[in-house]
């Protein structure tokens, strides 16, 4: 399974405060929507009326809203609106799933905490898509899947609302071996190679609320190979191999949301540690770094020692945590998944033989 096929999608847990608030707003703009509306449906619980039959829905799991759409119009176009995601978020309401993808074209969502699976539906795509490289992104309520067909770059899009698939719209300037990450509805591409192989330093920012693309400033350096994570508010890119040599980039550049500005970090990257012995594969055979981020500490799973490790931002330096699963193998860091879901960290990967092998998750 490549790595670049697992995506965690946030999307909804738990504060109290504020309830009173939101509820009293949803009742003013239901209200004001269905005025004209008497059926049953628009009650959606006809016992406990719209209002309470909404507060209920938003403590549910998304993971049924699927089931729940089937039972009438009112819990359809409720669910499809994309409303309860809105008011889940000005709740604090956090819902982290993982979706990954084995099989070319076909993906799959989990939900650690229900433990539930859902499939989705298969991806439309022309034949040549699934030989071009891919990347993707969980942003909002949305899987992003990039790659090309024939000659031109082509963007996917997943919608839970709606539980299709469509084209969406490509970014300014389209790339492949880029990195990407999400925060709540916002999503960040970072570097990567054009169409002429030309590392790039520039930066995209995707807006899912309204499916539009937008440049903010570049980095100082270009970087393709890269990974990103968002840490304490701020944008980070890890990694990668630069424009002037094929070796690791050791610095991280940071972006600032608020000042909208770029500052860098040296050496904060490992590079290969002297116990790690001497590889004959090249830098570039290496996948991208396998980092992750839960309560805003940075940890990366270092592919060769087999340990995950996590930065300690005051000394710049890396401290082992512990071993790799005992069946978890890859090569050159191809083939396994490191994902923060919540408050866990999830190695997804497993054992392969003569080309057959099954998938775990650990956690």
């Amino acid at each position: 399974m490549a790595k670049r096929g697992v995506k965690v999608l946030k999307g909804d847990e738990k504060k109290e405060k504020r309830e009173d608030m939101w509820l009293a707003q949803i009742g003013q703009r239901e209200n004001h929507r269905y005025a004209s509306d008497n059926s049953e449906s628009s009650l959606l619980i006809h016992q406990l009326g719209r209002d309470i039959s909404i507060n209920c829905l938003l403590r549910c799991s998304r993971s049924y809203y699927g089931i729940i759409a089937t039972l009438n119009t009112g819990f359809h176009s409720l669910i499809r609106s994309g409303e309860l995601y809105k008011l889940r978020r000005q709740m604090g309401i956090v819902e982290h799933w993982v979706y990954f993808s084995c099989n070319l074209l076909e993906w799959e969502a989990f939900d650690p905490i229900h433990r539930r699976w859902m499939h989705m539906p298969k991806m439309q795509a022309y034949e040549c898509f699934m030989y071009s490289d891919k990347e993707s992104l969980a942003v909002g309520t949305q899987l992003l899947v990039f790659g090309k067909e024939i000659m031109y770059p082509i963007v996917y899009k997943y919608s839970i609302l709606t539980h299709t698939w469509t084209t969406e719209m490509r970014m300014h300037t389209p790339r492949c071996l880029f990195a990407s990450s999400s925060l709540g509805e916002i999503g960040f591409i970072a570097g990567g190679c054009d169409l002429r192989g030309n590392i790039l330093s520039s930066v995209e920012l995707y807006n899912s609320e309204i499916g539009r693309w937008e440049t903010i400033p570049r980095m100082n350096k270009g970087r393709r190979m890269c990974s990103t994570v968002f840490m304490e508010g701020k944008f980070y890119v890890i990694g990668g191999i630069g424009v002037e040599s094929l070796k690791t980039i050791t610095s991280v550049e940071v972006y600032d949301l608020k000042t909208k500005t770029w500052s860098e970090i040296p050496n904060m990257y490992p590079a290969r540690n002297e116990e790690a012995g001497p590889t004959e594969e090249p830098l570039t055979a290496e996948a991208p770094p396998l980092v992750a981020v839960v309560n805003d500490v940075l940890y990366i799973a270092d592919h060769v020692l087999k340990q995950v490790k996590k930065y300690d931002k005051e000394k710049n330096l890396w401290v082992t945590v512990g071993p790799f699963p005992e069946r978890t193998t890859s090569i050159n860091g191809w083939g396994i998944a490191f994902r923060a879901c919540g408050d866990q960290l999830m190695i997804i990967g497993g054992p392969r033989v003569l080309g057959a092998g099954f998938v775990e998750i650990n956690s």
